[in-house]
């Protein structure tokens, strides 16, 4: 297997960045993660447009192209002959000790993209649902990088691992004035009499309200056109823990789970603690949705 690094393929074992990255350094950096099915990438714009975004706004680098960048991450799925995978695409701040030598004011950003076979979920996850506990940490609305996917995630990896001691699969995080924000690694839906409704994310606030620290995910967008697309009302809107706790459905969403049910909170049982009708429908209207956006034929 081999990754691209800075506009090249090289093993696996092999890539090298500077010791004096920012990204290792100091965490200055931000990825994405995507889904590849029939060899191709899904949405690959939509992530790479979010991270070029996030780029600019956070002050990382202006000159992140688009276009080049979304064809890389297709040539390496090609280059590594994968039908399904798991694609992990990373910008950092690049090398300070060359930005220091140098006396320059900016240095290429360090990017890499790194195809994997895809992450396999035992069978259980989406036909029995998961149980999920409440992170002890908060989310801090007026925090600029909230609602970024930057490189500094290791809270999140701490409170992912605090739930597997407790053999959950996600912790839900809440904000500062205890409102609902997401998954430490997924966005989140209830479903309450037949309606959707979701944490607002970043850049859907009305004027002057406060900042959401959600970031606006992929998948997120694409389960709410689903939904959409069968006349199933979508609210964004402030959410707490009771209404996830008598909420009719829940579920969460990333680009590797897709649509991932969840059936208990710590203790409390989500209604009948069995994944819902709505649930398991969007389940498979995305994974149509996958099909349908990323075959080719063979005359094309």
């Amino acid at each position: 297997m081999e990754v691209w690094l800075n506009g090249a393929f090289v093993n696996r074992d092999d890539a090298r960045i500077s010791a004096f990255d920012a990204g290792f350094q100091h965490a200055v950096g931000l990825f994405e993660t995507m889904l590849a099915r029939n060899g191709r990438v899904f949405r690959p714009r939509r992530h790479v447009e979010r991270l070029a975004s996030s780029a600019k706004e956070l002050l990382l680098s202006e000159r992140i192209q688009v276009d080049p960048l979304v064809e890389a991450v297709q040539h390496a799925v090609d280059h590594n002959k994968l039908a399904e995978a798991r694609i992990r695409l990373t910008i950092t701040g690049g090398d300070l000790n060359y930005l220091q030598a140098k006396g320059q004011q900016h240095v290429d950003p360090t990017i890499l993209i790194d195809p994997q076979p895809r992450t396999a979920y035992p069978d259980s996850f989406f036909t029995r649902g998961v149980r999920v506990t409440v992170a002890d940490g908060r989310e801090n609305p007026f925090d600029p990088h909230a609602g970024h996917k930057t490189l500094s995630y290791w809270r999140r990896i701490h409170s992912l691992q605090l739930a597997g001691a407790k053999e959950a699969s996600e912790s839900l995080w809440f904000t500062v004035s205890n409102h609902l924000a997401g998954g430490s690694v997924s966005n989140i839906f209830l479903v309450k009499d037949g309606e959707l409704l979701t944490p607002y994310a970043r850049g859907e606030e009305a004027p002057g309200a406060v900042p959401a620290p959600v970031l606006p995910g992929v998948t997120r967008q694409a389960i709410i056109e689903l939904a959409e697309s069968r006349d199933l009302g979508v609210q964004r809107k402030m959410l707490d823990i009771e209404d996830v706790l008598g909420a009719d459905e829940v579920f969460l969403t990333n680009s590797s789970w897709g649509v991932l049910p969840v059936v208990a909170v710590e203790q409390e049982r989500i209604a009948d603690g069995e994944p819902g009708e709505i649930t398991t429908q969007l389940r498979e209207d995305w994974l149509t949705l996958i099909d349908d956006e990323t075959y080719v034929s063979e005359a094309e």
